[in-house]
């Protein structure tokens, strides 16, 4: 993969949108954004046939706009539908199980410590998500902030690792991630829940894309 397309990552599921959520993703990507996950999770979420009928739509999207779609957790949907990859946590699947199913696409994996991330990396991942870095909403069962000390230590062990960092990323806390060796950060509510997302994405691509 290529690390430019973590600079601007959109995250996004149906109940984190204060507007249709494809409208959401249509003028997030005409923005500019480098890549999306549908991370459809937690209480309202999508199911079954409805789940499957909104990521088709998500897909054409991001398509029409030659941008990676990645499905969060959801293996056999991510298969079933040909997604470019697959984003999973440690309380997932194991990377070296799905792997030989992904031939070819991504796996990015989220890791906390120094021990995720060097089995993240010995099983192959083609990216890593680092955080929360700072305080989030989005998760409900997110990890306490760890800051940038980790990411830091993260990049000066895996120099050339495509890394994304996540959590609390807003316009104004983004710079000290891009110091510390980020590739780019995503990002949910700082899109999500705007009801213009266009500067947002636009001040990112200038801090990532620079």
């Amino acid at each position: 993969m290529r690390k430019e397309d973590l600079a601007v990552y959109l995250i996004m599921g149906t109940q984190n949108c204060i507007e249709p959520p494809l409208q959401v993703l249509e003028q997030a990507l005409q923005a500019g954004i480098t890549m999306f996950q549908l991370r459809e999770k937690g209480e309202g979420a999508l199911t079954g046939k409805d789940l499957e009928m909104f990521a088709r739509e998500c897909q054409r999207l991001c398509k029409q706009y030659e941008i990676p779609f990645i499905v969060n957790d959801h293996i056999e949907l991510a298969l079933k539908i040909e997604a470019d990859g697959v984003h999973i946590g440690q309380e997932d699947m194991e990377l070296e199980k799905i792997r030989p199913e992904f031939k070819g696409k991504m796996i990015g994996v989220s890791v906390h410590t120094k021990e995720e991330l060097v089995q993240a990396v010995d099983q192959g991942t083609d990216y890593v998500g680092i955080g929360p870095i700072y305080e989030t909403k989005s998760k409900q069962d997110a990890k306490k902030p760890a800051g940038v000390t980790f990411l830091q230590e993260a990049r000066k062990l895996y120099p050339t690792l495509p890394i994304v960092a996540i959590g609390g990323i807003t316009v104004e806390n983004a710079q000290p991630l891009k110091e510390s060796g980020a590739d780019g950060v995503a990002v949910i509510s700082a899109i999500c829940q705007s009801e213009d997302c266009r500067p947002v994405i636009g001040s990112l691509q200038s801090i990532f894309k620079a």
